[in-house]
């Protein structure tokens, strides 16, 4: 049976620095002949109704990418969560329609392109207040479904130091979707430079 998506909008949460690269934007590193950014908004846009990028600092390094950029609101870079939700936020007031975030981390050049549909099947059956993608054995917390109703929900937290994803997400119901990991991970990140050389051998493999 189909499932229906509901309006769904993506975040790729490209606030991380490449400090095991010498420093930059992860994001803006190049596999391919291309910036990962680039390979991450192909796979995920036409799965989205409407795409932002989450980075705090200068907006216009990324503005040849067309998207809009939001900052954290809550100070001191609180990490992921923070991203999570400036994107809720922002789906509140400029899509009304949209009742749901997929977030994404910067740096995963080969997400699966079945994550929303899945995301939301998983979501329907367990009958979920959120989603994590996980793979060989693993939770990829980054990656998830968020309801945008629990944005207060969030906020709330973070201001009470509220830091680990995982740790939020364990007071609602949680639904946990796997991927195969072979013949490669499709939550591969892109962290030090050897990582880099790896990405490029899989991107020759992986039809983009």
């Amino acid at each position: 049976m189909t499932i229906e998506r509901p309006a769904t909008v993506g975040v790729i949460l490209a606030g991380g620095l490449a400090r095991r690269m010498g420093g930059g934007d992860k994001p803006m590193r190049e596999i391919g002949g291309r910036a990962i950014l680039d390979h991450v908004i192909a796979r995920l846009a036409p799965r989205c109704d409407g795409l932002l990028l989450n980075a705090n600092g200068d907006p216009a390094r990324f503005a040849r990418f067309g998207l809009p950029v939001v900052a954290d609101t809550v100070e001191d870079y609180p990490g992921p969560l923070a991203g999570v939700l400036a994107a809720l936020d922002w789906t509140a007031g400029n899509r009304a329609q949209a009742e749901w975030v997929v977030s994404v981390a910067g740096d995963c050049p080969f997400l699966p392109r079945d994550l929303v549909a899945r995301f939301h099947q998983a979501r329907i059956a367990d009958d979920a207040q959120l989603c994590v993608a996980a793979s060989a054995g693993r939770s990829h917390p980054v990656i998830g479904l968020w309801s945008v109703a629990l944005r207060h929900d969030l906020r709330r937290a973070l201001m009470e130091g509220m830091r680990k994803i995982d740790r939020w997400t364990a007071n609602y119901r949680l639904a946990t979707v796997s991927w195969p990991a072979d013949p490669f991970d499709p939550f591969f990140n892109a962290n030090t430079l050897d990582d880099l050389a790896e990405a490029e051998r899989l991107a020759r493999l992986v039809e983009q």
